[in-house]
């Protein structure tokens, strides 16, 4: 989701979130810069960025939560978060305080993307008096906005995300979406809040029915991923996009994660015209099996080195060795001491490397093209077909969330005719893609 996806969403009146997951800081500022160049005219423009949760760079989302504060985005989107951290926490309470009519204000808004029970009862509730009194003594937070943060959730946007592309649970929708809504009432019982905690809904939103059915369960809003990342903003090459237009429904696999591969954590990828998945696969066995890159059996090492890096181990390393020591030093350090962790970050510099093929269109390695990509896209494909919205050319993302909400109304009001037993033929259920504005 690039700046360009942002300003787009914003100037048609929708909100788009600045993919900021897994870059590096100072591209980071140049995407925030072009978002704000791109909506200097508007007095109120809607849009956000994601802050994503970096067990193995902690000081990294912490210096992207500072930056997004001392930057005044009003929006993220928190993703891949398994408990609260202190960033999430700061950014959520920076700037809280109390307007004239007594009730808390806050400057600062958090969508928290959550797939679990657990997870959702986290942000919605306020978060823990320690880690308050911790940022107040590190000088995060002042007193006052610590006790006014006693009275808040952390997160008032609820984002319910079934099975869709990058980190998922694989949930369906029709079975999470009921459970945090029925969490979200249980919550606001016991709570005393002054507003109510919204919930929305993400993950295999590829049709105007999938969204018509996420708005008929109770979501406030929908968020769509995998289908914007075959729009012309999209931050993905044109072989990328080609291969994302041909997908089908089961067109996707589960593959490990680059930024949690030690825990074993995978994301949904592309399967169709790559071989990223399983290759990802082969390195997280590789990483099981064997206590060192050294104790890799030579015939299997030749094989690692042929077929998946495309590069000698050395070689990878010593690139390796260079990223990390410009990005975060003690992993070098820390790798010197571990020769597990060494091997780890060898096999993450073919994950990583793998997105940026992708993103660059990397011919040579077009079958290591990594690809977050859910059900939603081949769904989507499914029901373009056809129309104008099929040639990849033509994917604005401004028109294919507009086709999607317009189809959603509309099957909608044929669904309200037919529950007050109009005889609704089953074409009213079919919106055709048209160019809207």
């Amino acid at each position: 989701a690039t700046a360009e996806m942002v300003v787009a969403m914003a100037r048609a009146g929708m909100l788009g979130f600045f993919g900021a997951a897994g870059l590096s800081y100072h591209r980071v500022v140049e995407g925030l810069d072009r978002i704000e160049e791109g909506l200097s005219d508007l007095t109120q423009p809607c849009w956000g960025a994601n802050l994503i949760h970096s067990p193995n760079e902690p000081a990294l989302e912490d210096r992207v939560a500072q930056l997004f504060i001392e930057r005044g985005v009003p929006r993220v989107s928190a993703s891949a978060y398994m408990k609260l951290t202190p960033s999430i926490v700061w950014y959520a309470y920076k700037g809280v305080r109390l307007g004239p009519d007594q009730q808390i204000q806050r400057s600062r808004h958090v969508f928290a993307k959550i797939s679990r029970r657990e997870t959702a009862m986290h942000f919605m509730q306020p978060a823990p008096e320690a880690m308050l009194r911790a940022l107040v003594q590190a000088n995060k937070l002042t007193v006052d906005e610590a006790n006014l943060a006693a009275h808040l959730p952390v997160a008032e946007d609820i984002t319910a995300e079934s099975d869709s592309g990058g980190h998922t649970d694989n949930r369906p929708l029709a079975a999470l979406l009921p459970d945090i809504l029925s969490l979200r009432d249980e919550v606001m019982r016991a709570r005393t809040y002054t507003r109510p905690i919204r919930v929305g809904a993400a993950g295999g939103l590829g049709t105007p029915g999938a969204l018509a059915a996420a708005f008929a369960m109770g979501a406030a809003y929908v968020l769509t991923g995998s289908v914007n990342q075959s729009a012309l903003e999209a931050g993905l090459s044109e072989s990328g996009k080609n291969m994302l237009a041909l997908a089908g429904l089961a067109d996707v696999i589960m593959a490990p994660a680059a930024d949690m591969f030690e825990l074993g954590v995978e994301v949904q990828v592309l399967r169709r015209g790559t071989m990223f998945g399983t290759r990802a696969k082969k390195l997280h066995h590789l990483y099981n099996m064997y206590p060192s890159i050294e104790a890799i059996p030579d015939k299997e090492r030749q094989q690692l080195e042929s077929r998946i890096l495309g590069a000698s181990v050395d070689e990878v390393w010593q690139d390796t060795a260079r990223f990390w020591g410009k990005r975060d030093p003690e992993e070098l350090g820390k790798a010197q001491r571990d020769p597990r962790h060494k091997m780890a970050l060898i096999f993450r510099w073919y994950l990583g490397k793998a997105s940026k093929w992708a993103i660059d269109g990397e011919a040579e390695r077009g079958l290591d093209y990594q690809i977050w990509c859910g059900p939603a896209m081949g769904a989507f494909n499914t029901w373009v077909r056809g129309s104008f919205l099929e040639a990849p050319q033509n994917r604005n993302v401004a028109q294919i969330a507009l086709n999607l909400l317009e189809g959603a109304a509309v099957i909608t009001r044929a669904h309200q005719l037919r529950t007050m037993g109009v005889p609704v033929p089953a074409a009213a259920f079919d919106f055709r893609p048209r160019p809207l504005r």
